[in-house]
């Protein structure tokens, strides 16, 4: 399914409010609507796809995720959005409640009475953990999850054999029925599930032995779950249609993973930048030296001039976290801090005392005419 912006599918500006988008959704919808473009898969697919827009713009979790991290925020593997794998039922018994029933004979039902109630499956939260070296790359996780999946005796219908349920003769089916009442304003006409079958259309005449008639059973799953790189400490991605099979068919419920960061022994994540304290002897600050310091894959070598004073910042450029939208990353900022030894010889003593003496070892004043706060900006150019 296409991946272009979501504000711009829906036609509303980012700062649309709730009902703006309610509203554009349904003006969509409408245009697009089966009924009115039989046959038409290009038009079945912006249907589709306003669903998409509509299913993340109007929850406020969702949309604020889109708004921070854009799509990759619901590509943990799974194929897209929350919403991704449904079909136009599936979109019918989500947001059906958003057009009435007055709308084609039923809006959501394409006015051949498919408006059955449509089961909808357990989500699942899980925590992975992942090293400084994955957060840079991406990484593929397998997990095992106890989880609900369809039962294969009976493909999830939760009947035993093709003949095992039967069409429900209060509602022929349609898993909704309509009544009409008198009132002072005339005739008016609800619809609601269906008492008898619960919306599913259809009653369970024999149960499969297997699942008990529930269609689904607990079982172990390994489930794939692909990682973006740049991914943050606390982030939350999902993987859709990976959580719990829904009873007796319909959708399955999403797996939501939260991101956990592994402490580093050498690295500070600050966002994309990583800092390193690098500490070195006053020799090697007054005469200079080349150093090795650490990277995510391995080491680096920078050079430390003559007179390096502590707290000098010195920048790896582009060996920081990448931009998890894949544009940019950052850098590795090595703080340098001159090593003071809280015990030395009295031979040692001395040579220090002697240097004390000499005027190179007097602290100088900084006549840059620069402030402190504009010295640090210095660091970071």
């Amino acid at each position: 399914m296409s991946k272009r912006d979501y504000y711009e599918i829906l036609g509303v500006s980012k700062g649309a409010d709730k009902e703006e988008i309610k509203k554009s959704y349904r003006k969509m919808a409408l245009k697009f609507h089966p009924d009115r473009n039989p046959g038409d898969k290009e038009a079945e697919e912006k249907f589709k796809e306003a669903a998409e827009a509509y299913d993340i713009l109007s929850n406020d979790d969702k949309r604020r995720k889109y708004d921070q991290f854009g799509h990759q925020a619901f590509s943990g593997g799974g194929g897209g959005y929350s919403g991704g794998g449904m079909t136009v039922e599936d979109i019918f018994s989500s947001f059906g409640d958003i057009f009435g029933d007055s709308v084609f004979g039923g809006f959501g039902g394409f006015g051949r009475g498919n408006s059955r109630h449509v089961n909808k499956g357990g989500n699942i939260r899980v925590k992975i953990k992942l090293s400084l070296t994955e957060v840079l790359n991406g990484a593929e996780k397998k997990i095992k999850i106890n989880k609900y999946i369809s039962c294969n005796a009976c493909d999830g219908t939760g009947a035993k054999g093709s003949d095992g349920y039967s069409t429900c003769t209060t509602c022929n089916g349609a898993g909704r029925v309509t009544r009409i009442a008198n009132t002072f304003l005339g005739q008016m006409q609800t619809a609601s599930a269906c008492p008898t079958c619960g919306g599913e259309g259809r009653i369970i005449k024999s149960k499969c032995a297997s699942c008990h008639g529930e269609g689904i059973v607990k079982e172990d799953d390994v489930v794939t779950i692909k990682i973006p790189a740049g991914v943050t400490e606390g982030m939350q991605l999902t993987v859709t249609g990976k959580g719990h099979a829904a009873r007796r068919g319909g959708v399955n419920g999403d797996l939501h993973v939260l991101i956990e960061e592994e402490i580093h022994p050498e690295l500070i994540r600050d966002g994309n930048d990583l800092i390193h304290n690098l500490f070195i002897s006053i020799p090697n600050a007054i005469l200079g030296t080349t150093v090795e310091v650490p990277i995510v894959d391995g080491k680096a070598k920078i050079k430390i001039e003559p007179g390096t004073q502590s707290g000098k910042i010195l920048r790896l450029r582009g060996k920081g976290v990448p931009e998890i939208n894949g544009y940019g990353r950052g850098d590795i900022l090595v703080q340098v801090n001159i090593w003071i030894p809280s015990e030395i010889s009295k031979e040692e003593r001395k040579i220090i005392e002697k240097l004390s003496d000499s005027a190179a070892f007097a602290p100088q004043e900084d006549n840059s005419g620069k402030s402190i706060f504009e010295r640090m900006k210095d660091y970071f150019k």
